[in-house]
């Protein structure tokens, strides 16, 4: 499981919890809730003891500017500029003049206070309902000093959750192949960062082609596809000590494992003699079930959250459609019926949706229907993109597009992209490198 870095102190929380926010995932959050994110304050001992650690100049500053780029990205929040604020940090975290919040039309206040107490980082913040003039949260974080963006995640994860009533996604990491060199010669190696971008690390070294790695929903671990002397052998890979293990070598594996909701088992698909068809393999004793037999080509599997059931896409119909079935194989139903190609299928986890790759007519579109086959809505189109990874909330996908090349084969590229489930929040994800096949962790601090 996840190491846990904090010591969260609670000092407030309400238990009769509202939303300010109501978001219609069929129409958008056109109207984002203006909020005020106040620089949090410090005092100036611990300020310069941790500008020597740190090397940040004010680091109560740095954490509300952490907090206020992840509210502005989800695009439910519309963070007012700081150059309008008429209260000073210090005296607005102890008692808010809300006329003043006010007039710059804010609805919610965001405070804080930064300490340096005992070679401990301590940053404590307050939520604020400027409309009603009340306190809606504070809580309070201890933990070490390098851990200061962590900080920052999970206030604005804590905040989400007062906002909107749902979990947030902020305190996660993606997990992603770095890509460099020219289209057909490109160098993969697997790479890790914060989902906003930061903390970037290369897992591997680029000796061999590495794809589609996938997150155990459960813990900090990752499954992926390396070719070894040109054989495919699927890998675990514990993030947090760096042990690395060969589950097993499986040639003619076309697509890569994911993970059983409860992390037990790994769930693949084998090619042979012209077909493929779905595995499972239980982590704990290797043993492996055949869990599909069809004379088609049976790929993507992704289990429902609660186990129960596997979505996949097949071929069995005479093109390649998105299918449900029991997770022992039986009751297969096709659910796709839309003019197009669908696949890499990956359930929700919340249960409701199911994202996938549709291509139609030359191009390439990451939607969501529901678990019937009902309701499909395309949220965005491109000249080439697929492999949608849910965010932990099932609020956004994370997915990569390629750009097109020139006559003489410049041009191309690669690059992650997010998109909410309201298909009006498109943005770019920046990555070192060009990268690839996204998959998103779990919550960190759960």
């Amino acid at each position: 499981m996840t190491k846990k870095f904090f010591l969260i102190i609670l000092i407030l929380f309400p238990l009769n919890a509202f939303a300010l926010i109501e978001v219609d995932i069929t129409r958008g959050n056109l109207d984002p809730l203006p909020l005020a994110v106040s620089p949090l304050s410090i005092d100036e001992k611990s300020r310069l003891s941790l500008e020597e650690i740190l090397l940040k100049e004010n680091i109560g500053s740095e954490i509300s500017v952490v907090v206020e780029n992840n509210l502005k990205t989800s695009g439910l929040f519309n963070p007012l500029d700081k150059n309008a604020f008429l209260q000073a940090p210090d005296i607005a975290h102890l008692k808010p003049r809300f006329e003043d919040w006010s007039l710059i039309k804010a609805q919610a206040l965001i405070t804080g206070k930064v300490n340096y107490v005992e070679d401990k980082l301590r940053v404590e913040f307050r939520l604020w309902d400027v409309l009603a003039a009340k306190e809606l949260m504070a809580l309070a974080f201890t933990t070490v000093p390098t851990n200061w963006r962590r900080v920052g995640h999970i206030i604005s994860d804590k905040i989400y959750e007062r906002l909107t009533g749902e979990k947030g996604y902020f305190d996660t990491r993606i997990i992603y192949v770095a890509e460099e060199g020219p289209k057909t010669q490109r160098i993969k190696k697997l790479a890790i960062m914060d989902q906003d971008g930061f903390n970037n690390k290369f897992l591997t070294l680029g000796n061999e082609l590495v794809l589609t790695p996938r997150f155990n929903p459960t813990s900090q671990m990752i499954t992926y596809l390396s070719y070894f002397k040109n054989m495919p052998r699927v890998y675990l890979l514990d993030i947090e000590t760096g042990t690395q293990e060969v589950v097993g070598d499986f040639p003619g594996m076309t697509f890569a494992p994911r993970f059983s909701p409860d992390g037990k088992k790994i769930i693949m698909s084998f090619a042979n003699d012209g077909k493929s068809d779905i595995y499972t393999m239980d982590l704990e004793n290797r043993l492996v079930e055949r869990i599909t037999n069809h004379p088609s080509i049976d790929t993507s599997p992704s289990y429902s959250p609660d186990g129960k059931f596997i979505t996949f896409n097949s071929d069995r119909s005479g093109y390649q459609q998105i299918y449900i079935m029991r997770s022992d194989g039986s009751d297969v139903k096709r659910i796709s019926f839309g003019n197009g190609i669908y696949g890499t299928p990956v359930w929700s986890p919340r249960g409701d949706l199911i994202a996938f790759t549709k291509m139609h007519k030359g191009k390439f579109y990451i939607g969501v229907m529901r678990i019937d086959g009902s309701g499909e809505r395309l949220l965005t189109e491109n000249y080439y993109q697929e492999a949608p990874s849910w965010s932990p909330n099932g609020r956004v996908l994370i997915f990569y597009r390629e750009t097109k090349t020139d006559s003489s084969g410049k041009g191309f590229s690669a690059k992650l992209w997010s998109i909410d489930l309201t298909g009006y929040n498109e943005r770019l994800i920046t990555t070192l490198t060009d990268a690839s096949d996204p998959s998103w962790s779990s919550l960190l601090s759960n």
